[in-house]
């Protein structure tokens, strides 16, 4: 059986949030065994994974803190032990927004080290393994506050841009081993962490469309960028935000 005839095992980091669970079912969905990650939130990511198994897919919940390199690479040897990691999606981040004059180190520090090392503890070792099956999707979480910037979250943005660059430099570095890596940049979305921060007055002011999106239109994204028919697409930064920008 060839490599694009096996199932395809997934990992989606933070999935156990609103997007990232959207993401692993729509991977699930598309026959990908899936790791619906966490890093306090297990029962959620339990949860996540009992409803894919429910609807005839495969997944299961694995935690830890993708900021503590140690942590991240003892759970990544744990998952390759049974076989690459062929579809990863970035999807972990935190807030902890504050204008930057009144912003802690540590709230800076904290953010990127989720965001942008996050990024590069989980990536870094997927590669190889992922490289010698000659194929592989590479999906990072972004925001459109990286794109235009926001008041109060200049460490978020500064985490979510810097993933736009390495997104495009990694993009090149793989091509030729049939691997995509992509940024998806969503708006307002409702989840609960946004629904305490966006009326929807503000958010028919904010967004052309006159609505949030959803945690399955940003989920349907992914999906198509994990395909085989967005083989040709890669180094790009796509955003999910209803006409914003």
């Amino acid at each position: 059986m060839s490599e694009q005839k096996k199932i395809r095992r997934a990992l989606v980091t933070g999935g156990s949030g609103a997007i990232g669970a959207a993401i692993c079912k729509r991977l699930a969905a598309a026959g990908c065994y899936v790791y619906v990650h966490a890093n306090t939130r297990l029962a959620q990511a339990q949860a996540v994974a009992q409803e894919i198994l429910e609807e005839g897919g495969v997944a299961e919940a694995i935690a830890f803190d993708v900021a503590d390199a140690a942590a991240a690479g003892a759970a990544i040897e744990q998952m390759l032990g049974g076989g690459p990691i062929q579809v990863l999606v970035n999807n972990a981040g935190i807030h902890d927004d504050a204008v930057m004059p009144g912003m802690r180190p540590e709230q800076w520090s904290r953010v990127i080290d989720v965001s942008l090392n996050g990024f590069f503890n989980v990536t870094q070792p997927l590669l190889m393994p992922m490289i010698g099956t000659r194929w592989g999707r590479i999906i990072n979480l972004s925001s459109v506050a990286a794109i235009t910037g926001n008041r109060g979250q200049a460490n978020y943005a500064a985490a979510k841009a810097g993933l736009h660059g390495a997104t495009k430099s990694l993009a090149m570095e793989v091509a030729s081993r049939n691997i995509t890596v992509n940024v998806i940049a969503p708006g307002v979305i409702a989840t609960p962490m946004s629904e305490g921060a966006f009326s929807k007055e503000m958010v028919a002011n904010m967004v052309p469309m006159k609505r949030a999106g959803t945690p399955e239109e940003v989920a349907a994204l992914a999906g198509f960028l994990a395909s085989e028919d967005a083989a040709y697409i890669s180094g790009q930064v796509i955003s999910v935000n209803g006409g914003m920008i």
